[in-house]
């Protein structure tokens, strides 16, 4: 398969390039700089996710297009670009008449409790709840998306560099609630959500959606 992956130097989409890449599919990895690769079924792309028409004009051709794309933790105004750069690629996804979709966003839009969003908790930590909100915000204008074959992807609560099992290729699916471990635990490597995502990819199971993965 021919796979867009948006934000393909970051933290989540270094590891979907790796998984897709090693599976043989044909990627085009998108991100703000130029990057060079000596793989023959890897290329990558620097273009400005606001532009749409050159974002579109790359993405033609493509069968899938997954976005990790991300403002950057540490931007003060995470959340009103991450909404913007988000909205950019679903405009472009469609203007190349990509028909799959798939989005990277967070967790904190999963439901604890009833009515009550992880995002909404006291103890949500406030260093990331301009990005959280911003991708939940996201979520709720994405389920409006009529065009597209479309799919919402929340990682675990805990799904961050100090994970290190690395690849186990095991996983436990959940739609809008956390899936928890024996010990009470959302958990989840990112080289295993990258297992997760190709997967969905290869063999499809969730459509207009938003589903869910951890050990």
């Amino acid at each position: 398969m021919k796979i867009a992956i948006i934000g393909a130097t970051g933290f989540v989409g270094a590891n979907l390039v790796n998984e897709f890449v090693a599976r043989n599919h044909e990627v085009t990895a998108i991100s703000r700089k130029e990057k060079t690769s000596e793989k023959p079924n890897l290329k990558y792309v620097a273009v400005d996710v606001l532009n749409v028409d050159a974002l579109a004009n790359v993405l033609k051709g493509n069968d899938v297009v997954v976005s990790a794309y991300n403002a950057g933790w540490q931007n003060p105004n995470i959340y009103n670009e991450f909404l913007a750069g988000s909205k950019a690629i679903q405009q472009a996804v469609k203007q190349a008449e990509v028909p799959r979709y798939v989005v990277i966003g967070g967790a904190g839009s999963l439901f604890v409790a009833e009515g009550i969003q992880a995002v909404d908790t006291p103890d949500f930590p406030k260093e990331i709840y301009a990005g959280a909100s911003a991708a939940r915000d996201y979520f709720n204008e994405l389920k409006n998306e009529t065009e597209l074959d479309w799919v919402f992807f929340s990682p675990a609560f805990e799904m961050h560099p100090g994970i290190t099992v690395g690849r186990t290729g095991n996983y436990r699916l959940g739609l809008d609630t956390p899936v928890f471990d024996a010990d009470n635990r959302s958990v989840l490597s990112v080289e295993d959500v990258a297992v997760v995502i190709a997967d969905e990819v290869e063999k499809p199971k969730h459509h207009k959606i938003r589903f869910t993965a951890a050990y």
